[in-house]
């Protein structure tokens, strides 16, 4: 039996380095970190795609916030509010006709060939 083993050991060198018990528990601890773990590498990887999603999105109202804010400073003048009351809601003055003219429609067109 043991001439066996040292044939293969012979043959196939590397077994002795497989075989050594150092080396098995040291795989079974990469293996186990990589598939296994609470903290395992596919975890990571989808915890930062969705870290990544969520700082587009805070920068995205971060700068809708800014917008706003902007435009809530714009209201304080008399000025500003007229406007925008005219322009969202459609107040006017007396003796004032509004026309409101819709451009997202698409009108047909008739081509000639």
């Amino acid at each position: 039996m043991k001439q066996k083993i040292a044939a293969l050991l012979v043959k196939y060198p590397f077994l002795k380095w497989a075989t050594n018990r150092f080396v098995l528990v040291t795989l079974f601890f990469i293996v186990w970190l990589l598939f296994f773990d609470t903290y395992a590498f596919y975890d990571h990887q989808t915890i930062d795609n969705e870290i990544e999603k969520l700082e587009e999105n805070r920068d995205y109202f971060q700068a809708e916030i800014n917008s706003d804010d902007k435009n809530i400073k714009k209201l304080y003048r008399q000025e500003e509010v007229e406007r925008y009351a005219r322009e969202k809601y459609y107040m006017k003055r007396e003796n004032e006709d509004i026309y409101i003219i819709d451009s997202d429609k698409e009108y047909p067109t008739e081509e000639t060939n």
